[in-house]
């Protein structure tokens, strides 16, 4: 019955906020700021349609400037965290309703502060179990930019990778892409590997990929699952490109990334698109970047 009091509905802006809105693009608005779901309509950050409306229609990080959530970069130093699931975490019921600070999850916290929102509910034998997923573009972008500055360490260099990796995916230059990646990787401060546990785990280097795609603006296709298995990445660009990639840690280049997504044949789902690319990436924790690079358009083998 309240699951709008906090927001505003899509008709209170065709309604009370029209004039105030004439000219507006407002599926792009929807995509930035709406997206929050507490199980009845879906709500806009008001906070983001007033100051929308009063800074002349820019689309920028209104909500997320307010505040700087330097208490997300503390609790992701505390586990390994596999970034992409933010797009489809699965949490109970007592988890959301956790409130003690010294014990709480990152999963609790990130939907308490509003940086995460109920995507649906389900009931099973075990309770009420709440799927959550990152609301809007806002947050999307904001949140990776800065998960990108605690794996990475890196500022002035981030806004160039991004612009290389989002031209890179739009025109489909995969060759660009890897020497793209492998740049970004390369610039990474070694006392960033050194200093973190993180890097022996291989969901750190899908994390930084998925970070710099996500903080793009990007689509990320969330429960991304086939019959045979579940995908590492599935990215698809505004003109319906997709994208399927698979990560491996390994000590030598093996050819395994790409060959496990074609023997379990992730792409079938998507065989109503006319580009599909398949792209197998191995990193070494040696080398602390790619050693193995390969993909294919689907059509090609």
């Amino acid at each position: 019955n309240f699951a709008t009091i906090c927001g505003y509905t899509h008709n209170d802006l065709l309604t009370v906020f029209s004039e105030h809105l004439k000219g507006a693009d407002m599926e792009k608005v929807k995509e930035w700021y709406n997206g929050y779901y507490y199980l009845g309509e879906k709500i806009y950050n008001p906070f983001d349609i007033l100051l929308f409306i009063s800074k002349n229609f820019d689309f920028r990080n209104y909500w997320w400037s307010t505040g700087n959530p330097s208490f997300l970069i503390d609790m992701l130093k505390t586990g390994y965290y596999y970034l992409p699931d933010l797009e489809n975490f699965e949490a109970s019921e007592e988890i959301l309703n956790t409130f003690d600070v010294e014990k709480i999850e990152l999963i609790a916290l990130l939907w308490q502060t509003g940086y995460l929102t109920i995507k649906e509910k389900n009931q099973n034998i075990f309770g009420i179990e709440y799927k959550l997923t990152i609301p809007n573009k806002e947050i999307q972008t904001s949140l990776n930019s800065l998960f990108i500055s605690y794996l990475t360490e890196q500022s002035t260099e981030k806004l160039k990778h991004q612009k290389q990796i989002l031209n890179f995916f739009l025109t489909a230059d995969l060759n660009g892409l890897k020497d793209a990646l492998f740049t970004l990787f390369a610039s990474i401060p070694y006392h960033n590997f050194t200093n973190n546990k993180l890097l022996e785990y291989e969901g750190y280097y899908a994390s930084v990929v998925y970070a710099y795609i996500a903080s793009i603006g990007l689509e990320i296709i969330p429960e991304d699952v086939s019959n045979l298995g579940r995908m590492d990445l599935t990215i698809k660009t505004p003109d319906n490109k997709i994208y399927i990639l698979e990560f491996k840690l390994s000590d030598k280049a093996t050819g395994e990334a790409l060959k496990q997504i074609k023997e379990k044949r992730y792409f079938e789902k998507y065989s109503n698109y006319k580009e599909i690319y398949l792209v197998g990436i191995e990193f070494s924790r040696e080398e602390r970047n790619i050693i193995g690079y390969e993909w294919e358009r689907l059509g090609e083998f």
